[in-house]
């Protein structure tokens, strides 16, 4: 007898030896036990997880001989399961739809149904990648498949079940398959290497299982090659690697080595190793993405969760990485990966796009976020990972980046600091003063007297300019305190009043411009603090000069903002809108 492959010798025969589909198999034969069984069946999944397989054995219980009725369990050894097995029965008849797709096809199809089966209880048709047949033929498919004969049953194979029009989805009974595990295809190789007699390690059922992507037909096939390319009987991980064309997982652990120490050399050097061995750039890039991956999944959730489909070899790699760099830094890493991915895959000068992204790597940990650079606080620095702390010291040639070199300006009591402590009344904020011997301590409750103080003249003013002057005056007479850091508002109006005109777009303003003085995230809360709402204060005021009879140009030149911006850039005040004024 000729060779026969893996994937079709050990093709399951029965719905118990089928893996990873017990919700479909288990289904079907409490469908089969109560006769209950349907006319129309959509099978969709993954490729190679048993949809074909399933539509056959189902077939084989329908018109197994050994029984005077369906029978869940088939026998396999009457004429009719034998014939069902080889693809000769005469009643059951598989369609390849991707070459008999159009309406010729199932007119055939249709005028053929209405006759009964020539020996079985059942007429079957397996129609597989169903999702090729044209419009017009799932059409004329339509009544026959709604009210077909009592002997005919239908049952459609596809890996795109979306492609079926929903008319024809919804005459049939629809079963989605899942990938199939990673734990049970590794041990369903291990078992059939024990019928085979071939002696594999752990680590390449590992390789051959994960290449398999959830198919079990695929890691059949690469075993069937990787059996074939051993002369000895005996396959090593190593021999794994060469034959699918993989990198081991020690090469991306050195990669992410090199980038936790910040050495874009070493990562380079390691690209040109792997394209000078005659490895796939876009390969590299896939397998990366699944490397980075696994580690988010061991930071979030331990090195032990079964949410990693590993070797336990690779478990210890990624645990490894994942101890050396925060969640936010390898969520950052997996979203730049899978960007470059898919640049990578249709670029022509693949090793440069993938040069880049393993550099933006190296360079995604010097970046600061920009709520942190918007609100003006110091950076904070980044934990040192394991291999930097034992590294040697060594000189550093590259010029400051430009947080640096704002390190003595930030020592310093900023024009921005001073314009705000002078204009609140109080003195300046103890943070921004120079550690001299002679220097005044200020409490912490006067810190926060004049930052409430600050933050009130501010809010104010962004309410009025964003077009919310009913709830500016409504706040005008308030009590402005920071707790911690929330800045609470004790409003003298109706809690209702308040809930009314305290609306999203109102908050998100003065959120940001309390934040803004104060140098750091505040939460505002406003509360009522009993009163019927009247409030009869005047307008707020935004700063020195702001009164009704300023202009808007001087209001403009005394901002805080319009200062810094003209100290650090140099620039002029051209032209002034004031759009308070176009609002009355």
């Amino acid at each position: 007898m000729a060779y026969q492959v893996l994937a079709r010798k050990y093709r399951p025969q029965s719905f118990d030896e089928v893996i990873g589909q017990e919700h479909v198999t288990r289904t079907l034969k409490n469908a089969i036990a109560q006769q209950r069984v349907a006319h129309g069946y959509i099978f969709s999944g993954h490729r190679g997880i048993g949809k074909t397989t399933v539509a056959r054995i189902l077939a084989m219980a329908l018109n197994c001989r050994a029984a005077d009725k369906p029978t869940p369990t088939p026998c396999g050894k009457c004429d009719s399961c034998v014939e069902i097995r080889e693809s000769r029965s005469v009643d059951v008849i598989e369609i390849d739809a991707a070459t008999n797709r159009g309406i010729d096809e199932i007119r055939e199809l249709r005028e053929a149904a209405r006759y009964r089966p020539a020996r079985d209880r059942y007429k079957i048709y397996i129609l597989d990648e169903a999702h090729q047949i044209t419009d017009a033929a799932f059409n004329a498919l339509l009544k026959t498949l709604e009210e077909p004969p009592p002997h005919v049953v239908f049952m459609m194979a596809t890996t795109q079940p979306e492609d079926i029009p929903q008319t024809i989805r919804s005459r049939c009974q629809h079963f989605s398959f899942h990938a199939v595990r990673f734990a049970q295809i590794v041990e369903q190789l291990r078992d059939i290497a024990g019928k085979e007699k071939i002696n594999i390690e752990d680590d390449a059922l590992a390789l051959v299982a994960d290449a398999g992507d959830g198919s079990m037909r695929d890691a059949l096939s690469i075993m069937d090659q990787a059996i074939a390319s051993s002369s000895s009987g005996k396959l090593s991980a190593q021999a794994i690697l060469e034959l699918v064309g993989a990198v081991p997982a020690s090469v991306l652990e050195e990669v992410m080595q090199a980038v936790a120490t910040d050495s874009a050399e070493q990562v380079l050097r390691r690209v040109d190793t792997l394209m000078m061995e005659g490895q796939s750039p876009t390969h590299f890039a896939r397998q990366m993405v699944r490397f980075l991956r696994n580690a988010v999944v061991a930071k979030v959730a331990g090195g032990d969760s079964p949410l990693l489909q590993i070797s336990s070899d690779e478990r210890a790699r990624v645990g490894r990485i994942a101890q050396q760099f925060s969640e936010e830094e390898l969520t950052r890493f997996l979203q730049i990966l899978l960007r470059s991915y898919n640049d990578i895959s249709y670029r022509a000068d693949q090793r440069f796009h993938l040069e880049l992204a393993l550099l933006k790597l190296v360079h995604a940990q010097r970046l600061l976020p920009v709520e942190q650079i918007l609100s003006g606080m110091e950076a904070r620095p980044a934990p040192a990972s394991a291999a930097a702390r034992t590294a040697p010291a060594r000189p550093v040639a590259a010029a400051p980046s430009p947080v640096a070199a704002e390190e003595p300006r930030r020592a310093q009591a900023s024009p921005f600091e001073q314009d705000r402590a002078r204009k609140s009344g109080g003195p300046e904020m103890s943070a921004a003063q120079p550690e001299t011997g002679g220097a005044v301590a200020v409490s912490e409750s006067s810190e926060n007297e004049d930052a409430a103080r600050a933050a009130r003249q501010r809010v104010l003013a962004a309410l009025e300019n964003g077009g919310h002057r009913h709830l500016a005056s409504m706040l005008q007479d308030a009590e402005w305190s920071i707790e911690g850091s929330e800045l609470v508002v004790k409003a003298h109006a109706a809690a209702t009043l308040l809930e009314m005109a305290m609306g999203a777009e109102p908050r998100r303003i003065a959120t940001a411009a309390a934040s803004g003085i104060t140098g750091r995230p505040l939460r505002l809360r406003v509360e009522s603090a009993g009163g019927n709402g009247s409030n009869k204060g005047t307008r707020p005021v935004a700063a020195k000069g702001n009164g009704p009879a300023s202009t808007g140009r001087e209001r403009a030149a005394d901002d805080p903002i319009v200062r810094r911006v003209q100290e650090k850039f140099g620039a002029e005040i051209r032209t002034v809108i004031d759009y308070r004024d176009k609002q009355r």
